[in-house]
């Protein structure tokens, strides 16, 4: 995975991230379908449905912001990789330069 872009790595952790929500969605959606099944009367049954309904449209909902906003930073890496790689060396000198000066006033860590 060392030389893998970014914007795929990005990719591939929004892709557990949005797995893991959604199966922990599902996992409380069956919960509370099993209190629904439970329920002594009809008004407790219909509010546990509507609860587990409301819980799988509330994390699909989270799961898509979620994939478009790792998709929108992906690309966005990746567009500013191809342009910096399409830059022109006069260019390409004064971001090095900048780099460095950068570097060389930033507060350096102390041993405690």
């Amino acid at each position: 995975m060392a030389d893998a872009d970014l914007d795929v790595v990005i990719r591939q952790l929004a892709k557990q991230q949005y797995k893991g929500l959604m199966a922990a969605a599902k996992k409380r959606r069956d919960r509370y379908i099993g209190l629904a099944a439970k329920a002594k009367n009809g008004e407790a049954r219909a509010r546990f449905k509507q609860i587990a309904k409301d819980t799988m449209l509330q994390a699909t909902t989270a799961a898509r912001r979620l994939q478009i906003s790792a998709d929108n930073a992906a690309d966005s890496y990746a567009r500013s990789m191809r342009n910096a790689a399409e830059a022109p060396p006069q260019l390409k000198k004064v971001v090095k330069k900048a780099a460095k000066k950068a570097a060389k006033t930033a507060p350096r860590k102390t041993k405690a």
